[in-house]
């Protein structure tokens, strides 16, 4: 088989990183792809300048017709399949996913959607504290709360742009005996945040690597359109009667 092949490539997996402090303080929740979907699909819109309340007229249509202050808005697609299955035949070495199945992977993922709190560990150690008479706090920053964490999207070396999770769908189609899902299919909707978009977001870390992956993912788009050039000589030169 391929995977018993030592010169086989290895596969790279996507991944979400989640960039909170919602669990153990600022501690990456990375979410590894189980199995890469087959098919992404991105979508880029353009500044409108009706939306952007630019004014009216010839004038206006004709400046709207060709103008781009920045840059568009893009949104990507993907599903994602979540299984058990593989874990569930060695249950000495997955004991959490013979209890929840994929419970664990599926709560991380929702979670992107909700806004932060207190840190689980924070509110461990305070409870911890306040059991021997104390009254330290340990907690997310009053300011990081109500909003939803910097999550970076990883398609490879060559895409990692921040993101917002817009839309999650759940498929649900097979369960333990308790009622734990066994095997999902979970749809989700991104929306690219831009570097202006992440000027207010309150960790300073989070912002500064998230403004950084953005602006590496859209120099190689750069690159990459600029090394197009060499198809572009090749194809004049194949229109030219020979």
């Amino acid at each position: 088989m391929a995977a018993d092949n030592p010169i086989a490539p290895k596969l790279v997996k996507g991944a979400l990183i989640e960039m909170s402090e919602r669990f153990l303080g600022p501690v990456p929740n990375i979410i590894i792809f189980q199995m890469n979907p087959s098919q992404v699909t991105r979508s880029f819109e353009s500044w409108d300048a009706e939306d952007a309340g630019e004014g009216e007229g010839e004038a206006a249509e004709r400046s709207a017709a060709t103008a781009q202050p920045g840059d568009p808005t893009e949104t990507i697609n993907l599903s994602l399949i979540l299984d058990a299955t593989d874990a569930l035949e060695m249950p000495d070495s997955h004991p959490i996913q013979v209890v929840s199945g994929v419970a664990d992977r599926l709560s991380a993922l929702e979670l992107l959607m909700f806004p932060q709190e207190d840190s689980l560990l924070g509110a461990l150690l305070t409870a911890a504290v306040s059991a021997f008479g104390g009254s330290v706090s340990f907690s997310v920053a009053e300011a990081r709360r109500g909003s939803v964490p910097i999550t970076l999207f990883v398609w490879g070396i060559n895409r990692i742009v921040p993101v917002r999770v817009t839309s999650f769908e759940v498929d649900e189609q097979e369960f333990s005996p308790i009622l734990y899902p066994h095997r999902v299919k979970v749809s989700l909707g991104l929306r690219v945040l831009k570097p202006a978009e992440l000027e207010d977001h309150p960790s300073e870390i989070a912002r500064e690597i998230a403004k950084i992956s953005y602006t590496f993912t859209k120099k190689q788009r750069e690159v990459w359109g600029a090394a197009n050039l060499a198809n572009t000589v090749e194809s004049i030169l194949g229109m030219l009667p020979s």
